[in-house]
């Protein structure tokens, strides 16, 4: 079963259609207008040092995110216990679009353009420690998914860390985005469209090498041409 092909597989067709007739900056003024007439969720501002910083080595040059285990205290346990394990060592970016994001984190995906990439997520009934609660969380037995963490209103903005996942409930695992632009409609509190996508991070150093990666050619199926590979993420 074909799974986190996202932020949304039918949005990213949409936004691909978009794309060949020439209308991109139509969607983009839409986008902006509709974000300005909703009430602002930004990512909120946070105490220096208090949470975890995820220093991503790719072939491209090197980048930094912080990590909100604070008020996303499940999904970015996750997230953490997949780094420190090794879990996205070797893999690459799978799916990059201009304008739009950056995907990664499908265990499938340590051959550039593997056609299976994007389908994958951890072990299924695999563990890992809330880093807040103590709490001992099980992976799903299918998919290896954990449960949705939709408790924060931190929207799609440029430089955040969001979950993908198949549009379905609790159906998020490994395979997470980076946002190039404020995709607000991909906000779980946003009902302009159906997509539900917990942020859980942000860019904080390194933004012109995750723009860099964005401007990369593709196929047509969005994988870089040239792979973009994760050596390694470490905590710190």
């Amino acid at each position: 079963e074909t799974k986190m092909l996202s932020p949304s597989a039918a949005l990213v067709r949409s936004f691909r259609a978009l794309v060949s007739t020439g209308t991109t900056n139509s969607l983009r003024h839409a986008a902006t207008k509709r974000a300005s007439s909703k009430k602002a969720f930004s990512t909120p501002a946070k105490a220096a040092m208090s949470n975890p910083i995820a220093t991503f080595d790719t072939t491209e040059g090197s980048f930094k995110a912080e990590v909100y285990l604070d008020t996303m205290p499940l999904t970015s346990s996750n997230f953490i216990d997949l780094c420190k394990t090794g879990f996205y060592d070797g893999l690459h970016f799978h799916r990059v679009i201009d304008g739009f994001m950056l995907q990664f984190g499908c265990p499938h995906s340590k051959k550039n353009g593997a056609p299976n990439a994007g389908t994958g997520g951890p072990i299924p009934n695999s563990k890992f420690n809330n880093l807040s609660t103590g709490e001992v969380i099980t992976r799903d037995a299918r998919e290896g998914c954990i449960p949705d963490e939709l408790t924060q209103k931190i929207s799609n903005d440029v430089g955040t860390l969001s979950m993908a996942n198949t549009g379905q409930k609790n159906s998020g695992g490994s395979q997470f985005f980076i946002n190039t632009v404020h995709n607000n409609f991909l906000d779980w509190f946003d009902r302009s469209s159906p997509s539900a996508h917990p942020v859980f991070g942000k860019v904080t150093e390194g933004m012109d090498v995750v723009m860099k990666i964005s401007k990369m050619e593709t196929h047509p199926n969005d994988c870089p041409k040239k792979g973009v590979m994760v050596n390694s993420i470490t905590i710190a």
